[in-house]
């Protein structure tokens, strides 16, 4: 079996690690546009041998797992060069436009429009690690688009990663995303932001930041170059959630200038729902 995987960081490279554990003769091709991403894969073992776009005929399976906004020219350009037999799937955080960029193209039913719903706020060949989607759910955008046989090779493949499979339409996708992840990065980068500006006049807030600071401000170490496209490609979403998200804060400071401090318990205390959300997330 002949993987390749086009843009070797955290899951790209994750899934590469994978493949390798439960199918020992795969040989897996890296493509990347960072040499030096490329030397580090291979120095690690993420991938056996560097490849390019005029070896992907003979591919099997080609990884898609680039900043979204250079997908959108990739995975034509993959589309263009792969053979009948190949499956082709993209791995980013937006579904719109990546699925309206080859909606049109000659071998669209080769493609799998997915989004592995993992990850950790690092980057790079060097992030990649085994198990990454164990238990992860996977969202499988437009799968009537792709040809029986080859949607059959990619559920196999993601089954054996340990995810679960979600099936929803591109809109919903990039609406319901907004909510749970892309929220999530801007509030933790202006909370980090917060927090450095506040930091030049007091040198010791730092001393003071605790493990909940940390893990609500982790994913303000996430890349700019990575996640400004997304901003970019799902804007009208994201304002929409931001819109919500800040009014949220505003009615939270009035009930603090009015001291409402039995509405500021009742606010928290409705959101504590939220532990019975997430623990059904962790059942298996």
């Amino acid at each position: 079996m002949k993987v390749f995987v086009i843009g070797i960081g955290l899951i790209g490279g994750s899934m590469a690690l994978d493949i390798k554990t439960f199918h020992p003769e795969v040989k897996i091709y890296g493509i990347d546009n960072n040499e030096s991403h490329l030397a580090e894969a291979l120095a690690l073992g993420v991938v056996d041998s560097g490849a390019s776009f005029d070896d992907l005929i003979n591919a099997d399976f080609v990884i898609v797992s680039v900043p979204v906004d250079v997908a959108l020219t990739v995975l034509p350009r993959v589309l263009d060069v792969i053979g009948d037999n190949t499956i082709v799937f993209e791995v980013g955080s937006t579904k719109m436009p990546i699925c309206e960029a080859v909606s049109n193209h000659p071998k669209r039913r080769n493609f799998i429009a997915t989004h592995p719903i993992a990850g950790t706020e690092f980057s790079g060949p060097s992030a990649a690690i085994k198990g990454l989607f164990q238990g992860k759910t996977n969202i499988i955008c437009e799968v009537e688009k792709t040809t029986f046989k080859l949607q059959e090779r990619a559920l196999r493949l993601f089954t054996a990663m340990g995810m679960r499979i979600r099936y929803m339409d591109p809109k919903s996708h990039d609406k319901h995303i907004a909510y749970v992840s892309h929220l999530s990065h801007i509030s933790a980068f202006m909370l980090g932001k917060t927090v450095i500006n506040k930091e030049k006049d007091e040198q010791d807030i730092f001393d003071m930041a605790g493990s909940g600071f940390e893990s609500t401000v982790r994913l303000a170490k996430s890349s700019p170059a990575m996640w400004t496209p997304i901003f970019k490609q799902n804007r009208k979403q994201v304002m929409k959630t931001l819109e919500e998200y800040i009014s949220n804060l505003s009615k939270f400071k009035e009930l603090l200038e009015k001291e409402d401090y039995d509405a500021i318990y009742n606010e928290m205390h409705s959101v504590n729902k939220i532990k019975e959300i997430l623990n059904g997330m962790k059942a298996p």
